[in-house]
Order: structure tokens, then C-alpha cells, then sequence
């Protein structure tokens, strides 16, 4: 949704004629531009209300929790180097979490087969 506000107001002004002639009223582009524009302000209204509402919500809560874990969590990501090597957070019925690391993909080192060879025989 960011990128399509501007993408609209650059080919809105990428439509205006270079040398426009005096006009004192509003080219049909511009009036369809300020009615989709207006349009799109009052369809987001109830949505950026409600946003507004869970960040009065939950800021106080989530800045408490910064505070508090903000140090811990910047010791373990020094710790961890690859993210994508774990698994999703597992949080167990006594409260624990449990961070798995993902089985490893592709062939490991996987002992040969060995034939039997009597000792001090040489393969030639």
C-alpha cells in the first residue's frame, strides 16, 4: 500500500501536459486523481483508526518490554549467525521455549562401505 500512494501521485504528475494551455478549471485527469485519492482516504479512515487504537494499546506494553528483554535479545543475536538454521519458536505447556536448530539439508558424511580386506594386503 506505500508504494502505490506514490506510484499514483508520480503518474498523476506525469499525466499533466508539459505546456498546458490557461485553464482555470481542473483537467478530467486531475478531477478523477482528487476523487480516487478522496475515495481511498475515506476507505483507510476506519482502518488507520483502529491501528491507531493498537498502538495506544499495546505501546506501553511492547516499550516495557524493550526495556526489559532489549539486552538480552541483542546478546543472543550476536550469538546466533544464521536465523534461517532454526526452527520457529516452540513455547511448551510448562512455559518454556524451545528453539530447535533444522536437521541439516543434503548429504552429510555418511561412512563409505568397506569391503572386508584381510590386513597387510595392498590394492594394486
Amino acid at each position: 500500500m506505500k508504494q502505490f500512494i506514490p506510484i499514483c501521485a508520480i503518474s498523476l504528475a506525469l499525466s499533466a501536459p508539459a505546456n498546458a494551455e490557461e485553464d482555470t478549471g481542473q483537467s478530467l485527469m486531475e478531477q478523477g486523481a482528487e476523487l480516487f485519492f478522496k475515495g481511498l482516504r475515506q476507505e483507510m479512515e476506519p482502518a488507520l483508526g483502529d491501528l491507531q487504537g493498537l498502538v495506544s494499546q499495546f505501546g506501553p506494553a511492547m516499550q516495557s518490554f524493550i526495556e526489559e528483554m532489549g539486552p538480552a535479545l541483542a546478546e543472543l543475536a550476536g550469538e546466533i549467525q544464521d536465523w534461517s538454521a532454526y526452527e520457529a519458536p516452540e513455547i511448551l505447556p510448562n512455559g518454556d521455549i524451545i528453539i530447535r536448530k533444522k536437521p541439516p539439508q543434503g548429504p552429510q558424511n555418511v561412512p563409505e562401505e568397506t569391503e572386508d580386506v584381510p590386513e597387510g594386503s595392498t590394492d594394486i
